[in-house]
């Protein structure tokens, strides 16, 4: 309505409170009583805001000079009861009580019954009123004023991020420029346009969101440059020209709620080079087979059978509940390979159609069938392009991308019809606009050549909204191998991936057992390592993930084995088991770089645990240099035994220390690994100097 945006003059006029509300200052307000009379209501004067609402106009009663709290709100419509009493005071009767207001001056309380006989009278007529049912687009805007509903679009990650992206990958079509955001809802794209160095953004929205937007364009301190107007693009003004109209006016089947009209329809204030976001649509459609959602919506008509149910025999509806169980679109999603031919579109350029070219399309088809089978309906998605002057950017709701808020719809066929492949389906899809500001959709599909005719018409403003978070299931028939081999041979797979995981020289295998070396393991024969290269599989063990690592240590762990045991037999027996202990420590000693078995080892069961290397040494380091503490161990038990069996002990320890610190030269560089334990970091990587101590001092660092 014009006059909630213009300014009366006069001295005494009310205040614009904001582009789509005005305001009176100074305004009495009394409850009227059965018989007449009349008593204030509030003991202070109000400060009356008349505000934009779809059905009419939002009055709200606030405190003198504060806009923002309401003490009472309630709306004026075609309905409302009002009455003139003298010059400046008008009467209300509401659902529950009746007030007066009584304005300071004559001109205001003029302005006010003028704004309410215009509401009262519909005389502003647009074409939203004349194309849309009074109670849808109630329901319509009450729907959207909702803050949980503009939640669950701008939660659609998908829908927002590519806005996002496609309006700041075109900076020159906004900075400096004039915009326009057409159904704005939460002010989302106004905020996008302003990112993207916009000059003036007019956000233009219908339903009472438009309060809570303004709220945020205040709170972030954009209100120098987002102005939110509540109204119908059809019935407000605008006061200038705009480079450039954004909206997001797409539903299902890409023209459902038929907001794609009102876009068109704000053109009016567009410049004769200025540009849509998005700039055209594209409607695809393909035939496809589900046996699945055929039978369940079937099946759904199995209850009007029931002849007692509750002693009331329901079969007489039988049919009307199958008509119209088909009459519904099912929204949801699907794997696409249920298509049985490839998508045809019909494209909408929004820069050169017409609104009127949206009141009835008619979409004809010809598919050539890739599969054999039963078609059940065409199945429908769309795409939209935002075509800038930097980059070209795609927002798809096709089964193949990600999925959005929009889905995908089906459009069943009460009469499936059979098809074969290389048969050629043809027909057509009819969309009529209505007044619920939705379309009813008839689907007609005839195999070419012959008799076989199939049509079926449906509500899209009466959808099944089937989606229940699942992934969507294959469609039967598609396994050319066996399933259960194919499982098997994956299982297998990856076990073998496993066994051969190679990360700095170790080879892990199923058990959890690692080698440090790369040659071959056990009495396979075959070379892990070198399988894993061939297999080109990367690394994917990394520092900690290992629980409890079982090492596949060299022979010099039973070196270590056996110079403990020397030492223990040398305890209890000393004079006895000094030969013992020469000959087992020699046969360790000269058996150091010996055969390749290997014996594997679990650090959990086999370390100590008092300390914790963070990237310490390995076990075949540690049990090397558990040769020597041992050896020094037995030299000391023997002190008690003859002298030449001592002496025989102390050469063949020497000979194992030698051997033993040669193995750890050779070794303790590569062998570093997380997770191990030592008792000493000094004892096990060896004294300043030597190569073991070159490693320790890299480690520290």
């Amino acid at each position: 309505m014009t006059s909630l945006s213009t300014t009366p003059a006069a001295p005494a006029a009310p205040s614009t409170a904001s582009p789509s509300s005005v305001s009176f200052n100074g305004v009495r307000v009394a409850d009227v009583k059965e018989d007449g009379s009349s008593s204030p209501k509030y003991p202070h004067a109000c400060t009356i805001v008349a505000e934009y609402d779809p059905e009419g106009m939002l009055v709200r009663l606030c405190p003198e000079g504060n806009t923002r709290d309401s003490i009472k709100e309630f709306q004026v419509h075609s309905k409302t009861e009002s009455a003139r009493v003298g010059q400046m005071s008008i009467i209300f009767h509401l659902d529950v009580e009746t007030i007066m207001l009584r304005f300071p001056q004559q001109n205001s309380a003029r302005n006010f019954v003028s704004m309410v006989s215009n509401i009262r009278c519909g005389e502003k007529v647009s074409v939203f009123k004349q194309r849309t049912e009074e109670s849808s687009a109630a329901q319509y805007f009450q729907f959207y004023g909702y803050l949980s509903q503009q939640q669950n679009m701008m939660q659609d990650f998908v829908r927002t991020s590519t806005y996002q992206k496609a309006i700041l990958s075109n900076l020159t079509d906004f900075r400096g420029k004039v915009v326009l955001d057409v159904g704005a809802g939460s002010g989302i794209l106004s905020f996008f346009a302003q990112q993207a160095g916009a000059a003036k953004v007019y956000a233009v929205e219908g339903s009472s969101i438009a309060k809570h937007a303004t709220d945020l364009v205040r709170h972030n301190k954009v209100d120098h440059v987002i102005k939110v107007l509540s109204g119908k693009i059809e019935e407000i003004e605008l006061p200038e020209k705009v480079d450039m109209i954004i909206s997001e006016p797409m539903g299902y089947m890409l023209l459902n709620e038929r907001m794609l009209e009102t876009y068109l329809h704000a053109k009016k204030w567009l410049k004769p080079e200025g540009k849509m976001f998005p700039s055209r649509g594209d409607l695809h459609v393909a035939p496809f087979s589900d046996e699945a959602l055929y039978m369940e919506q079937i099946n759904k008509v199995n209850f009007w059978y029931q002849e007692y149910f509750h002693g009331v025999n329901l079969g007489c509806l039988r049919d009307a509940a199958m008509k119209e169980y088909f009459r519904q679109p099912i929204v949801d999603t699907f794997d696409i390979r249920i298509c049985m031919a490839k998508t045809q579109r019909h494209v909408i350029d929004f820069g050169s159609a017409d609104e009127t070219d949206l009141h009835r399309l008619e979409i004809p088809f010809e598919f050539h069938m890739l599969s054999s089978g039963m078609v059940h309906g065409l199945a429908f998605w769309f795409d939209v392009a935002f075509i800038g002057s930097g980059a070209t950017v795609w927002l798809s709701t096709a089964p193949t991308e990600a999925l959005t808020h929009w889905y995908q719809v089906r459009c069943l066929l009460q009469n499936p019809v059979l098809v074969k492949q290389g048969q050629v389906l043809t027909g057509k899809v009819l969309m009529v606009a209505n007044a619920k500001q939705s379309y009813d959709v008839t689907i007609e599909c005839k195999i070419m050549g012959t008799s076989t005719v199939s049509v079926n018409t449906l509500d899209l403003k009466n959808p099944y909204f089937r989606y229940t978070g699942a992934a969507p299931c294959p469609p039967p028939g598609e396994n050319d191998v066996s399933p259960s081999e194919a499982y098997w041979n994956q299982v297998d797979l990856q076990g073998a991936k496993e066994a051969v995981n190679l990360v700095n020289g170790m080879i892990v295998d199923g058990l959890g057992h690692v080698s440090l070396d790369s040659g071959s393991t056990g009495g396979t024969g075959v070379n892990q390592q070198q399988f894993g290269q061939q297999q080109g599989q990367a690394a994917n063990i990394h520092q900690g993930s290992i629980l409890a690592t079982g090492h596949k240590a060299g022979q010099a762990a039973v070196n270590g084995a056996a110079a403990v045991a020397a030492h223990q037999q040398l305890q209890k027996k000393p004079a006895v088991a000094a030969g013992s202990v020469a000959g087992s420590a020699g046969a360790a000693a000269g058996s150091s770089a010996g055969s390749g078995q290997t014996t594997p080892m679990s650090a959990a069961n086999s370390l100590q645990f008092n300390q914790l290397i963070g990237g310490a040494v390995a076990p075949s380091v540690l049990a090397a240099a558990g040769n020597a503490a041992a050896a020094a161990a037995a030299a000391q038990s023997v002190q008690v035994a003859p002298v030449a069996a001592h002496q025989q002990a102390v050469a063949a320890l020497s000979a194992a220390q030698t051997a033993a610190a040669a193995h750890q030269q050779q070794a303790v560089a590569q062998n570093l690994l997380f997770g191990d334990y030592a008792s000493n970091l000094n004892t096990v990587l060896g004294q300043p100097g030597s190569a073991a101590g070159a490693a320790a001092n890299a480690y520290r660092q």
